[in-house]
């Protein structure tokens, strides 16, 4: 019997031996408010999270929850924040704007570049040379692993004959406060609705004239039913980022290796991203022109006509004067640098 356990007792030293150099997986908890299937989410999950697993050679797993499983749109900054229930999520910095002011200066520019890859390089310059946001996340627990890039915005109207320097008498929806005021100077009443498919009804019915909304989310409530008139334009863009943000104590707990390992995913994804726009906006416009709705691309002319009846400059002003009454010392600054850059991306 003696002999029969010797070998047993060395097989078991030398896998004790070994252990120190096998490496547990590490399980991160991503929350994101949308479901799974449209083209942000599909490029977190299918491009990003599967980069990091093989660029980690596995030891990084992400358990992704969707469709606000874990917290709504307006939560998640404070979810990741905090760090209890998620590990990283989807920030969108327009539901957050007392937390984030600086982000959404992006939204203050009615024009943009005119197409994904250039969108998605101006982005990439703005973080990059601009370390004041990543100071605003950081004041936040949070810091950004990768940026996403949305859908440009469009105008769902009722009439054929939309004239974007004169909505007079007419209604309208549309989320961004930067855009309310873009409508309003326009001439149009802007009313505030919840975001469902009432919103289309109340266009069937006359209650509104149009929106001015991200084409995905005029899509998602099937506003061409009753809005079939639908101009759009890359240079129409929302300045609409995605940040996919992880808890700071968490990232700093992770391994120099594990964070080099999220870097390199992150670099692989952001190759298609400008890509995976200019595809999806083509293919999304194409199946609303399947649905009778009347898509066409707004003119230099037309997209001119609106960056100047907008009067963006003297609303950016204006917001710039409320900023730094709130404390917000740096918030021109800032839009100056990031107009110089957007300028640059043109």
């Amino acid at each position: 019997m003696k002999f029969k356990a010797f070998p047993l007792y060395g097989i078991t030293l030398a896998l004790l031996s070994l252990a120190p150099f096998v490496q547990a997986e590490t399980v991160l908890r991503y929350t994101d408010h949308e479901p799974l299937g449209n083209m942000r989410t599909k490029v977190i999950n299918d491009v990003f999270f599967k980069a990091i697993e093989q660029e980690s050679h596995g030891h990084l797993r992400i358990e992704p929850h969707w469709n606000g499983e874990l917290s709504v749109s307006y939560d998640a900054l404070k979810t990741v924040s905090e760090g209890k229930i998620a590990d990283m999520g989807m920030v969108v910095p327009e539901y957050t704007a007392d937390q984030l002011p600086l982000h959404q200066i992006f939204k203050s520019f009615p024009l943009g570049p005119d197409n994904g890859d250039k969108q998605v390089k101006f982005f990439h310059k703005t973080f990059s040379q601009l370390p004041q946001f990543s100071a605003e996340l950081a004041a936040n627990n949070l810091v950004n692993l990768q940026f996403f890039v949305g859908y440009p915005a469009a105008f769902f109207s009722t009439d054929p004959n939309l004239k974007f320097d004169h909505l007079n008498n007419t209604t309208w929806r549309t989320a961004s406060f930067w855009h309310q005021a873009y409508l309003e100077n326009a001439g149009a009443k802007v009313v505030k609705m919840p975001w469902n498919e009432q919103i289309t009804d109340a266009l069937a019915s006359g209650k509104l004239n149009g929106l001015l909304v991200n084409l995905d989310s005029g899509d998602d409530i099937n506003a061409w039913k009753a809005a079939k008139e639908i101009r759009v334009s890359q240079r129409l863009w929302m300045g609409h980022v995605y940040l996919l943000a992880m808890n700071k104590q968490r990232w700093e707990s992770l391994s120099a290796e594990d964070k080099a390992a999220i870097q390199r995913a992150a670099v692989r994804t952001e190759k298609i991203l400008g890509i995976m726009l200019d595809s999806s906006l083509k293919n999304m416009s194409e199946a609303m022109r399947q649905h009778g709705a009347h898509v066409s691309t707004l003119t230099d002319e037309e997209l001119s006509t609106w960056q100047h009846t907008s009067r963006y400059q003297q609303v950016q002003a204006d917001w710039v004067a409320k900023q730094e009454a709130k404390g917000v010392e740096n918030a021109g600054t800032t839009l100056k640098a990031v107009s110089a850059l957007l300028e640059q991306a043109q």
